[in-house]
């Protein structure tokens, strides 16, 4: 096994927030987005990551790519640890580590085609490159993705949001990344649309090596294009293992409830297939349930389940959870 080129350790996303009318001078109240998450990432892997919303999967994301203040812990790329360091410094692993973004039209900017938007990255992080060797590699991004060269000097707007998300794959791609985080890149598409780009993203691995960190909410997609996966709950990982082995054999109770919940392609499987509900709402990550977070919705919950933070054990085979039950 190669060493990983990415390995987060402890990382804490905490942010200050007041009640809706509060005084200016009340002390702010904490909110744990991110809340000790550890894990490594292989060169050419895929990482799939699950949960509910607002259990701090983009936070997470955006926390390794340092778009936002890290509370405490570390983000360790290729060698060099990435928390605190200042624009300059994070400058030159940004051409390394690119992102997708969930909403394919907004996150380009609909006052350029789309020939600039796939060449802004290339003028930040390859200026001494000519006119025509930019425009030779913004064409070969594009036709890498489907994008024919003919339609450089179209706008967003001008495509549909497969398309759309093409373009920002293509983005991402144009300066030859190691690392691609791509946050829900599928969430706003048709399913016929989401089976495009998720083949074209397995392509796109295979032919580049690119190593992946994909976010969704969709189990199944997950399933389909991870070579691990990572169940997040409240800001912490209840569960990390390899994708077969998770969906086949699923340990944690909040994992064997987001598993229950996969639609079966059978109908008639689908019908007599068991699925396990919880109880109650999200709890607010301002104000977490004490030891294991997931306590309060667990169904096999004891009261040593509130006394400490279970850690996250190793079970054998790459499969770790975090349960004192389990």
């Amino acid at each position: 096994m190669s060493d990983p080129i990415l390995t987060v350790k402890d990382l804490k996303v905490w942010f200050d927030v007041r009640k809706p009318g509060a005084m200016p001078w009340t002390r702010p109240r904490k909110l744990k987005a991110v809340d000790g998450v550890s894990f490594d990432l292989e060169p050419g892997e895929t990482l799939g990551i699950v949960g509910e919303s607002g259990c701090g999967k983009s936070t997470l994301a955006r926390a390794v790519m340092q778009m936002v203040p890290v509370e405490s812990g570390s983000v360790v790329w290729l060698g060099e640890e990435l928390v605190g360091l200042d624009t300059r410094g994070m400058r030159r692993h940004r051409k390394e580590m690119q992102m997708i973004f969930q909403d394919p039209l907004a996150s380009l900017n609909p006052r350029m085609t789309i020939g600039q938007i796939v060449a802004e990255p290339l003028k930040t992080h390859y200026p001494d490159l000519s006119a025509d060797e930019m425009k030779q590699r913004v064409r070969e991004a594009l036709e890498t993705v489907g994008i024919l060269p003919n339609m450089v000097n179209r706008y967003p707007h001008e495509f549909s949001g497969g398309q759309n998300q093409r373009i920002g794959i293509a983005r991402a791609l144009v300066v030859n990344p190691r690392l691609i985080i791509c946050d829900e890149p599928v969430s706003a598409l048709d399913v016929s649309i989401q089976a495009q780009v998720i083949n074209l993203l397995m392509e796109l691995q295979k032919e580049t090596g690119v190593a992946l960190i994909f976010i969704a909410h969709d189990l199944s997609v997950v399933k389909h294009i991870s070579d691990r996966v990572m169940v997040l709950y409240l800001g912490n990982v209840m569960e990390i293992a390899p994708s077969a082995a998770l969906y086949d054999t699923p340990t944690h109770p909040y994992t064997e409830a987001l598993i229950s919940a996969v639609p079966i392609p059978d109908p008639k499987l689908e019908r007599e297939k068991e699925v396990m509900l919880l109880d109650q709402d999200l709890p607010s990550p301002v104000d977490p349930p004490s030891g294991c977070v997931f306590r309060t919705r667990c169904p096999i919950a004891e009261p040593r389940c509130g006394d400490a933070k279970p850690a996250l054990a190793d079970r054998g085979a790459g499969h770790f959870v975090a349960c004192h039950l389990r």
